[in-house]
């Protein structure tokens, strides 16, 4: 990760960043109303959180495989270092709840389970939905499936192994995608062939989210890439996360940077 490029980044964002108020779109206000700004019961995300702070303060070690760009540098990486650099933040993954909630999709694929919390989001948002998620190291993807026994979430099918090597199977699987929720590899043409390849399972109401799109000039580029495909007709820019719609009533492409 490039620091002075991440601090640029951000300016950018913020430059450009609008405020709910200021938008035309029907669409788009709706998210901004219904999902974005939407305020929780903050009960709904109290089990999930207690899950997070165990794992913060966990300070046992676990031997760690790596297949992204993350470029972990040890070996051995301490539970709660992990829980600490990678797990989304709040806001961010109680966006996920809302946005499980609101879309109601019955199958979601999510690419780096990690420690399981934002898959915790994703499957509490909307239970009668089934989650596929992809973990490529197989000691954090055992204490991902303690986050999901200890939560009782059953909706929640967990697959171990380089994504590259599982998703052809996993996709089988699932099937017709409705949410899709990308948070792995954060390379180039990783991040573009895995969207390319879950759009072929996709339907005109389904959601793709892509995490860290400003993580580094790769990202930056796939992010624009993917902004760009023909059957993309909305896309909005959160900074952390990047969505993407494809609904056909949509007529004319979009893009929107919001303030989050």
């Amino acid at each position: 990760m490039d620091v002075m490029q991440r601090v640029s980044s951000l300016s950018r964002y913020l430059w450009r960043a609008q405020s709910h108020q200021r938008i035309h779109s029907p669409f788009v206000f709706d998210f901004c109303k219904e999902v974005l700004y939407k305020k929780d019961d903050f009960r709904s995300y109290l089990e999930i959180e207690k899950r997070r702070q165990q794992l913060v303060r966990d300070s046992s070690s676990i031997p760690v495989t790596d297949f992204g760009a993350g470029g972990w540098k040890s070996k051995e990486r301490r539970i709660s270092d992990i829980a600490q650099t990678s797990l989304k933040r709040k806001k961010y993954a109680q966006l996920l709840f809302r946005i499980a909630g609101y879309y109601q999709p019955q199958t979601t694929l999510e690419l780096g389970t990690s420690l399981g919390i934002t898959t915790a989001y994703i499957g509490s948002g909307y239970p009668g939905g089934k989650v596929f998620t992809v973990e490529g190291c197989p000691n954090i993807a055992a204490i991902a499936r303690t986050t999901f026994d200890q939560l009782k979430l059953r909706n929640i099918q967990p697959f171990i192994g380089n994504f590259d090597e599982v998703l052809g199977d996993v996709l089988r699987k699932a099937g017709t995608l409705g949410m899709v929720f990308i948070d792995g590899n954060h390379s180039l043409e990783p991040t573009l062939r895995y969207f390319e390849t879950t759009l072929e399972q996709s339907h005109n109401d389904t959601v793709f989210i892509f995490d860290d799109i400003h993580w580094s000039h790769e990202m930056e580029e796939a992010w624009y890439r993917i902004q760009q495909h023909p059957k993309v007709t909305l896309s909005i820019d959160l900074y952390e996360m990047g969505i993407i719609f494809i609904r056909k009533e949509l007529k004319e492409k979009e893009h929107f940077t919001i303030r989050f």
